[in-house]
């Protein structure tokens, strides 16, 4: 089996996936930096579960550091990157945009220039959907320019692509930017909207929603997630005969991760209410600076690709990420 490097082991999307590989039979290590972006307690249980596999090896360390970053490269010398670590947060990035560049930009130089010394056979790494930013055509199509992002999170990643593609050019390093879709689930990060949320009405507390309530939004359950990304271990790009937006000369590749199955953001809140059995207290806002107002992401690449079809459907991810919750949180 592929020894695998997973950066952002302790996140929600890391967790999970290397908690699917594990359970695969693969060799793991983790990087995380454990910061406090959030709760890092809910990043200590996870990392917690992953340290009871003798195949799981852990650093606390931050990207950024090169030195710390090499020695782990030069002990492993991994087949295959797999890079989830990042500052997370388009909200966020506002308030804070230098925090962004430490971990999304030189971090993920760092990642590129290891792989190469010490010869990676295939880097995948974690984009976004937020890089569509004003794009008009929905759905959202790797095949078509997403060149004008509206936010410093979302510029971000799409300078990881480009960077990508460098690498892919000059060293002929496999590189697969998956472009995620607002994920969701069990584990989930306190800063996303169903977390937020579900324990804002539990709490009997009102819930923000901007745009007065307007986004369209194409949530991806966590389980789908994993299992698109674990399909693309087996799937290192190769040189195109054609350059596009999402594929080149060079062996790099970008493809969207969503369920292709957009819902209106007041839709999203009613079935939570409904699967709580409880009403949300509403606050409506306006449109916040950076948010795009509708991601849909088209799977028709993607599912050609790794053949696989998202599977499960927001009902079940919703009254799965609540009963988690609940227990989790002690929660009646």
């Amino acid at each position: 089996m592929k020894k695998l490097l997973i950066t952002g082991s302790a996140g929600f999307i890391g967790f999970n996936f290397s908690l699917y590989c594990l359970n695969k039979g693969h060799s793991v290590v983790g990087i995380d930096n454990l910061n406090n972006y959030y709760d890092k307690s809910l990043k200590k249980k996870r990392l917690s579960i992953l340290l009871k596999f003798k195949k799981f090896k852990f650093y606390k360390k931050d990207l950024s550091d090169l030195k710390s970053i090499k020695k782990i490269f030069q002990a492993h010398k991994p087949h295959t990157v797999i890079n989830l670590a990042a500052q997370a947060g388009v909200r966020y990035s506002i308030k804070f945009p230098m925090v962004y560049l430490d971990s999304n930009i030189y971090g993920f130089q760092n990642v590129l220039e290891l792989c190469v010394r010490y010869k990676t056979k295939h880097l995948i790494y974690a984009s976004s959907s937020s890089v569509y930013g004003l794009n008009k055509k929905i759905p959202f199509n790797p095949k078509n320019s997403a060149s004008h992002p509206i936010s410093v999170y979302a510029a971000t990643k799409k300078s990881n692509e480009l960077m990508a593609h460098v690498y892919s050019n000059m060293y002929k390093l496999p590189t697969t930017g998956l472009r995620f879709f607002t994920v969701y689930g069990p584990w989930g990060r306190p800063d996303m909207s169903l977390f937020k949320f579900v324990k804002s009405i539990i709490q009997n507390k009102t819930i923000s929603v901007y745009n007065y309530g307007n986004h369209t939004r194409d949530f991806t359950y966590i389980d789908d997630t994993v299992r698109m990304i674990y399909l693309f271990l087996n799937k290192s790009p190769k040189k195109n005969k054609k350059i596009s937006e999402n594929s080149s000369l060079m062996p790099w590749r970008i493809f969207n991760l969503s369920s292709n199955k957009p819902i209106k953001l007041m839709k999203f809140i009613n079935k939570i209410e409904k699967y709580l059995n409880k009403k949300a207290k509403i606050k409506f806002l306006p449109l916040q600076k950076g948010d795009v107002k509708v991601t849909s992401g088209s799977m028709n690449d993607t599912i050609k690709y790794i053949n696989y079809k998202p599977k499960f459907g927001l009902d079940y991810g919703i009254k799965t990420f609540i009963s988690w919750y609940k227990k989790y949180y002690n929660k009646k």
